[in-house]
């Protein structure tokens, strides 16, 4: 009974995700990436002390498996902000700085 329950909420979780984000709007998409990327983080930490306290070889397996799934999805979403971010630079300020202007 407890893979069912586990299965509910992972398919309840699933959709309220899902109908969550479909509905933010595309000026708020910034500063929620910026959000989530913190609790990516959080997954990180999470993952490590699991793999930190794993006992046997199929445990330390999983848990070094979800260390690396967790340190991709942070460094891929900083990736993605920062591109996003540099939709909203002016042309001239490639460089970040305002050098040219005067």
């Amino acid at each position: 009974m407890t893979g069912i329950v586990a299965l509910y909420i992972f398919m309840l979780a699933a959709f309220t995700g899902y109908e969550v984000i479909a509905r933010v709007p595309v000026i708020l998409h910034t500063p929620l990436m910026s959000g989530s990327n913190f609790v990516h983080g959080i997954v990180l930490v999470g993952a490590m002390v699991a793999l930190g306290s794993a006992g046997t070889t199929l445990e330390q397996v999983i848990g070094f498996v979800g260390v690396l799934l967790a340190a991709g999805n942070a460094v891929g979403g900083y990736a993605v902000t920062e591109r996003m971010l540099e939709m909203f630079k002016s042309s001239g300020d490639k460089r970040g700085g305002a050098k040219g202007r005067h």
